[in-house]
């Protein structure tokens, strides 16, 4: 379990952490919300570690008994709140691990902290539970709720809660964490930061995927023929892409990121700003045979793709579609 140190980008909410602690003005009760992968576990560990520091300052030590606990799992003023339903966290899961047991003072530490997961799945009646412990908490206890989606929360515990939103990192602050801790090549590390839009835990996932790998070289082969292709070369790209169906929006995004690169590259000639940076040769060719007009053309192409699956239109019709619409804006 990390301190704040070992934590890429998310200043603005460490920085408000720090300084509720340096005040002495901790929270009772804290939201952090952000999409899956985006850092809410690692931000909420930290946090929790560097308050039972028995030596901190802005960070946690990493050395004292404390912090040798919380880095092993076991730290009893630690506490994560589980559930067994996979939808769904129960009023009874609430009472017994949170509302009965925060009334049992600290064994050890200056504060008992309560760390829950996917809160956006706690039921009404959970949270009608938990606000009246987040309304008259004991003076020791905090309670981080970690959310992809606040707005299912009742305003009553949005109201009484600080509110912390992750933010998307920068994709120089992506790649070379991957690049470090996954070691990955730069170019792939450029592909993976490109693609996660700043979630650190969603570039980690594609950077071990086997599958994001198979679909790049599609987007490549697509991007390679789809000017020359005939519509038995069309039928027969789309009955492969059935293999991909279960991954199509990541097909679409990545598809869009080449073509993005294309247009970008067509109008400023920079290789830095490249997403696709080892493909440099294939992307000049292809501005110099493209028009700003048919570019845009594949890009709204890609968008209308989407919208299509999402409304259950048939999946071979929308990639026909869509790669007819390539073919007739490259040529």
């Amino acid at each position: 379990m990390p301190g704040f140190r070992d934590i890429v980008g998310h200043k603005e909410a460490i920085q408000h952490l720090e300084s509720a602690m340096k005040l002495d003005k901790v929270s009772h009760a804290y939201i952090i919300n952000g999409e899956k992968g985006s850092g809410k576990k690692l931000l909420a560990s930290a946090f929790a570690q560097v308050l039972q520091c028995e030596r901190k300052e802005k960070d946690s030590c990493g050395e004292c008994r404390s912090c040798r606990q919380a880095e092993s799992g076991n730290h009893p003023d630690i506490i994560r709140i589980v559930h067994e339903k996979p939808n769904s966290i129960s009023v009874d899961e609430i009472r017994e691990q949170l509302v009965n047991d925060v009334q049992i003072k600290p064994y050890s530490s200056k504060y008992k902290i309560y760390i829950v997961p996917e809160a956006e799945k706690l039921t009404v009646q959970a949270q009608n539970a938990l606000l009246k412990t987040i309304e008259e908490p004991p003076f020791y206890a905090v309670i981080i709720l970690l959310t992809v989606n606040a707005s299912t929360l009742l305003p009553t515990v949005l109201s009484r809660c600080v509110m912390l939103n992750m933010k998307p990192v920068s994709d120089k602050q992506v790649r070379q964490y991957l690049m470090e801790h996954v070691q990955i090549p730069d170019y792939q590390a450029d592909i993976c930061s490109a693609f996660s839009h700043g979630n650190i835990g969603r570039a980690m996932e594609l950077a071990t995927s086997e599958k994001f790998q198979e679909i790049k070289s599609a987007v490549l082969a697509l991007a390679r023929d789809a000017a020359n292709m005939e519509i038995q070369d069309i039928i027969v790209s789309v009955k492969s892409m059935v293999d991909f169906k279960l991954f199509i929006e990541d097909f679409f995004d990545l598809l869009a990121v080449w073509y993005c690169d294309v247009l970008y590259f067509k109008a400023t000639k920079d290789v830095d700003g490249l997403a696709f940076k080892d493909q440099v040769q294939m992307i000049s060719d292809q501005t110099s045979k493209s028009s700003y007009e048919g570019l845009e053309r594949i890009l709204d192409g890609i968008q209308k793709a989407k919208q299509r699956i999402n409304a259950n239109v048939n999946f071979e019709l929308t990639m026909e579609l869509l790669f007819m619409t390539i073919k007739e804006s490259l040529a």
